[in-house]
Formats: structure tokens, sequence, C-alpha cells
């Protein structure tokens, strides 16, 4: 496909990143020289250095056979009218950033009146992302498949758990649980294990189940966090105004502490069911006296990632509270694993993941069979959903006779509208979406899960 990406931030960047080695054609435009040269200089990408909402610019950076034009850049305004030049100039689908809550009000009116195909929020997407981990407060980390119908979960195991010396094969018998365990990390060493595989303490897995199963299984290995009814937030920045949102509207009830006494006031008018607190986070002792030690969840989300840091460590030290910390800068990512400091949220990578869902769904129409793909364990390991087409070599044989390439476990099969975790008898059938897990980077066909020859 050819793709225009305007604005070579964080999200910009990323992107590159992951679509650079799908067999696109992709360009880029940003003003800055330097950040076009770095581009180009680093992946196969055509770079130009311009505005974006420039008819010019769009048509130096090959508007006219452009399949989608991706406005990431900081400004709502220039995003938003980039498209809707780009939309004039060519023929293309644009997906356009928007920020400002105002704006996205409107979503219904800017996308239909602007033809715009797809808007995304960074702010509202790691919203719904820490909403998630609100349903499961054990896990690390939440992330969807076939259609919701298949989730997959980020867990550590800790000192005394049920889980401590348990074979694979027999987790399903034992606690009457229909998951599967796909990936092990012990030691810093990822494992793709198989049903001999016995687990210890520590170990951090990524496991497959349907979502009541996955809370099932929770409860029945001993992790009573299965419903959080008490949440202190800190930072009244855009994703805690949305995650309020959506948090009151499950029943939580929450607190919300900002150092602006501005924002508060315009909080406590858009949030009236939320209890808003004038002060500084980082004063410890107002987070006692407003009742850190009985909540059930702390959510570090001001606009700065080193005092979010900082109070995800002094509050890991007080409570055993779920923790979210919200971080903007990805190369945080391997210091602050060794912190463990709860569950990690990047909205802008986060964003970038959406986009890269969704170019990789329009391939789909036009020949991969890609629907989903998520980095897992720290970006070690892959999950992919592929959807199969008809004549692929995976149909119709029980999967223990598949000639699968090594640290690859095909992990649940979505048909009919119901999903399942498959055993070795089971056998792929047309228009199945299957999820696999491996260690193996670029695949790009359901069939490169098979062995050669």
């Amino acid at each position: 496909m050819d793709i225009i990406i305007v604005g070579c931030g964080r999200i910009g960047s990323t992107l590159v990143e992951e679509l650079s080695g799908e067999n696109h054609d992709i360009s880029v435009i940003d003003e800055k020289a330097d950040i076009v040269q770095e581009m180009a200089n680093n992946y196969d990408v055509l770079g130009v250095i311009g505005n974006g909402a420039s008819y010019n610019t769009l048509v130096e950076a090959g508007i006219e056979k452009a399949d989608i034009v991706i406005a990431v850049t900081n400004s709502d305004e220039l995003n938003l009218l980039c498209c809707l030049i780009a939309k004039k100039a060519g023929n293309c689908q644009t997906i356009v950033r928007v920020r400002n809550p105002l704006y996205y009000e409107e979503i219904a009116f800017i996308k239909e009146e602007m033809g715009i195909s797809m808007v995304l929020n960074p702010e509202l997407g790691a919203a719904y992302e820490i909403a998630r981990l609100m349903r499961f407060p054990s896990a690390m980390e939440v992330n969807k498949f076939s259609k919701g119908r298949i989730e997959m979960l980020k867990y550590k195991i800790p000192a005394g758990s049920r889980l401590d010396g348990m074979n694979l094969s027999t987790i399903g018998e034992h606690f009457n649980c229909d998951v599967l365990i796909c990936a092990v990390e012990r030691d810093k060493r990822l494992i793709i294990p198989t049903g001999s595989f016995e687990l210890k303490e520590k170990d951090i897995i990524s496991f497959v189940a349907g979502p009541d199963n996955a809370m099932e299984f929770f409860r029945k290995i001993g992790e009573k966090k299965n419903q959080i009814h008490d949440v202190m937030i800190v930072g009244g920045s855009k994703i805690a105004f949305y995650l309020c949102k959506l948090l009151v509207a499950s029943g939580i009830n929450v607190k919300l502490v900002d150092k602006k006494l501005e924002r508060c006031e315009e909080l406590s008018d858009l949030l009236p069911k939320v209890m808003v607190i004038h002060g500084n986070g980082m004063d410890h002792d107002l987070l006692m006296e407003e009742g850190l030690s009985d909540v059930e969840a702390f959510l570090a989300l001001t606009n700065h990632d080193e005092e979010n840091i900082f109070l995800a460590l002094y509050v890991q030290e007080q409570t055993d509270a779920k923790l979210v910390t919200k971080v903007q800068k990805i190369n945080y990512n391997a210091m602050i694993e060794r912190l463990n400091l709860g569950s990690m949220i990047y909205p802008e990578y986060l964003t970038a993941q959406y986009l890269v869902q969704y170019v990789r769904a329009k391939q789909n129409s036009i020949g991969s069979n890609i629907e989903n793909l998520y980095k897992i364990m720290d970006g070690r390991a892959e999950a992919l959903e592929f959807h199969i087409q008809k004549n692929s070599p995976v149909i119709g044989i029980p999967i223990q006779d598949l000639p699968i390439i090594k640290n690859l476990l095909i992990c649940s099969i979505y048909r009919n509208g119901k999903a399942m975790i498959p055993n070795g008898q089971d056998v792929i059938l047309e228009d199945d979406l299957v999820v696999v897990v491996t260690t193996k980077k670029g695949l790009h066909d359901v069939k490169d899960i098979l062995r050669r020859g």
C-alpha cells in the first residue's frame, strides 16, 4: 500500500518503524529537516520536508497514488486541514489524530462532513486501556482479539501462588478453566512453553482466555482483587478526564488530585460525581490524608513522566493497590520494567498500534491476512491474529499434525461468533480468526507459521 504519514513525532516514528518492514511504500512529511532526514536514513521511506496541509507538499509525497494519509502532528487543526486537502487532491482514506475534547465530541460531524475514515484520540484510547485494566486488577496488561471474545493477559506469579510448581498440561483440568498460557518470562529469558513446562513464582506469564474465564481463573488461583470500587488519580490530565467518565459509569468511586486550582474547578464542573481535590499529588501526607491506604487502585496520570514514576515508587511501598503509571517516553521502558511499577500506559504508543492495526485490516482486504498484531513481553514476542482465507495450507488438518515452526503456539480460534482454545485434534477452517504467539518476527501470512520443505 502507498501510505503518507504527516508528522514524525512519537506516533509517526512508531508507525514508520512498525510498517516499514511490511512491503508498503511510505512517505513521511515533517517541517523539521533533521527528523525527516533521520527517518529517511533509518527506514526505507521517502522523506518530504514541508507542511502536510500544503497541496504541493502532498503532491511531492505522492498523494495522487496514496491509499492512506495519516495525520499525526501535534496540531489538531493542521491534522484536520491536511486530511481535508488530501481527500480533495487524491483518492485515499484519511486518518486524523484529534486530542481536543471539544473536537472529539463532534467526531460524527467531522467524519461525515470531511469524509475522514478514522479519528483517533491518544488520551481517550489510553483511558479505555486503563478502564480495561480495572476489570482485571491482577493483570499487568490486557489485549483483545477476535472481536473482544478473546483476551490476552500478562500476569506475574507471586510467592505462594497456587500456580507455583504446576505443570501447564494440568492447569485447565485442575482449575476447570479454559485458559492457555502462551508465553513465560523467567530470569529475563522468554519461553514459548509446551505442556510439560512447570511454572515457578516470579514467572511473568501471558495467557489467553475469554473475559469470563479470565476472571474465573484469577479467582481460582487465589487472586481476590477481582473488583475495584475505589480509585485515586493524581493528575487532572485529558486521560484522567476521559477515564473518570468511564469509571463513574461503571460504578467506581473516584478521587482526583491536581495542583492547579483552575483545573480542579473545571473538572469539578465537568465531573460532578468525582471528588476533585486541590493539592500537590507529590505531597505524601496529602495522599495519606485522602485515603491512599484504603483505595484499591492508584493511577499516576500527570503530564510529567518523572512525577508519575516517583509517585508510583512511593505508592508501591505504601499499599498493595493496583498501580497504573502513565509514561510518554517509550525509551524509559527498559528502566521502568526493572522497577516493577505495575501496569505501564504509553498513550502515543497505543495510538500507533491502533493505526497499525487499521492499516493491516485494509491490507487484509487486498491480500494479506494479518488481522491484528500486538507486541508482548516487552516486544520480545508477537501475538498475531490471522484471518484464514480460502485454500490456506492450514485448513482441515488437525493442529497436532501441522508442521509448525519452533517457538510458535496456536492459542485460539474464533468461528461463527464463538471463541475457543484449541487442542491438538481441532482443525482450522476457512474464515476462522486464529491467534498465534511466537518469538519469530516478520510473519506476514498464516502460511509463515509452517516449516518449509
